[in-house]
This record gives structure tokens, C-alpha cells and sequence, in this order.
């Protein structure tokens, strides 16, 4: 974790640029987790338990919806899978992403780039 913000941050509103974690975040969390151990029930083990300390820290994090940061991808969140975009399946991790900004980007991103040419797992959906 690392601290947040604060200052000049918590005077630009949420819907000003595309960037909504200022006022009231005052931390934003990486979950990491690395092993040198091979086999499935070794990643299996280790990813359960970042998955419970995900869970743990419910409490303490943005809700409705809770919020992610883009640089810190996490296709658990929803991701568009075999390089098509649905725009329902965005809308579940652009909320989390963007929230009320996720709108106003896939209209930008209609104009900007319509046909879709730059996508990934978790890229904004042109309309």
C-alpha cells in the first residue's frame, strides 16, 4: 500500500479527467503474490490466498461498485476474452476502473478509434 494523494488531488473532481481516485481514497492497494514452487495444487494454494486477502479487505475499499486502478490489470474484474470487445462485459470492469467517466470514454473512444484497432482484455469499447 502505499499513501494517496491529498492536497491540490482532492481539489479536481472525479469527472474532470478519465483519473477518478482522488477525494477519499487514501490508499491504493496492489495485491502481488510471487512462488517458485511448480505444480497446479502449488498455484492453486497461492492463489486462494490471495483471493481470501482480497476478500479480507472488503471492508476497507471503495464500494458500489469497488473501484480498481487500470495500471494494475485484474482480468477477476472482467475481461473480454479471444480479442473481441462486448460492451456489457467492459461496462462491469470500466465501472470499476472509470466509474461515472466510463460513458464519456466510450464515447471518446467511438470517434478516436471506431474500429477498435486498440483493444486489450480490459480496453474501452467503441459504441
Amino acid at each position: 500500500m502505499e499513501p494517496l494523494y491529498g492536497g491540490r488531488m482532492d481539489e479536481i473532481a472525479a469527472s474532470a479527467t478519465p483519473f477518478l481516485h482522488r477525494a477519499g481514497n487514501l490508499f491504493k492497494i496492489q495485491y502481488y503474490m510471487s512462488w517458485t514452487e511448480e505444480g497446479i495444487e502449488t498455484t492453486n494454494q497461492y492463489l486462494s490466498f490471495l483471493r481470501n486477502l482480497y476478500e479480507a479487505m472488503t471492508p476497507f475499499v471503495s464500494k458500489n461498485p469497488r473501484e480498481a486502478f487500470l495500471n494494475y490489470r485484474d482480468i477477476d474484474i472482467g475481461a473480454n476474452l479471444h480479442n473481441q470487445t462486448e460492451f456489457d462485459i467492459a461496462r462491469v470492469y470500466g465501472s470499476k476502473f472509470f466509474k461515472d467517466n466510463f460513458d464519456r470514454l466510450v464515447r471518446v473512444k467511438t470517434v478516436v478509434d471506431p474500429q477498435n484497432f486498440f483493444r486489450n482484455e480490459q480496453s474501452i469499447p467503441p459504441l
